[in-house]
């Protein structure tokens, strides 16, 4: 039945939403992660990507997570040499994150998963009442 084929497809993109808040979530709690020795490379934020998949049982297409990776954008610097993680020259290498395009992400996966919710709702009320129509 094509509304459970739509239920099917919203529950995978839930699915990879919240698995994309999960990475965003670890990427904000390690803004400020800096290598444990001098001159130590710090946390380097992860990046999730997708891929549409065949449900051959189904026949339909859904959303998968193909891979977490890392993003190989340069460090950002901060002078500080009494930091233990400071190099040589005084500077301390600090994550490759920024916290407002993380939160930026994060408000697009909350509205792609509020949007996938919103088609479940959907069709389940259409099912509910073509139930209560057949009655």
């Amino acid at each position: 039945m094509e509304l459970f084929d739509s239920m099917f497809i919203s529950a995978s993109g839930m699915r990879v939403q919240g698995e994309r808040l999960r990475v965003i979530a670890e990427n904000i709690a390690n803004v400020d992660s800096v290598g444990e020795t001098p001159g130590a490379d710090p946390y380097r934020r992860k990046v999730i990507t997708f891929r549409n998949q065949l449900d051959r049982e189904m026949g339909v297409d859904t959303v998968k997570v193909s891979k977490v990776g890392t993003d190989p954008s340069d460090f950002r610097k901060k002078y500080d040499p009494g930091n233990p993680a400071a190099d040589k020259d005084g500077y301390v290498s600090l994550p490759n994150v920024n916290a407002l395009v993380e939160m930026t992400d994060m408000r697009e996966a909350q509205r792609s998963y509020e949007a996938n919710l919103k088609v479940i709702e959907a069709s389940r009320s259409m099912l509910s009442r073509t139930i209560d129509v057949l009655r």
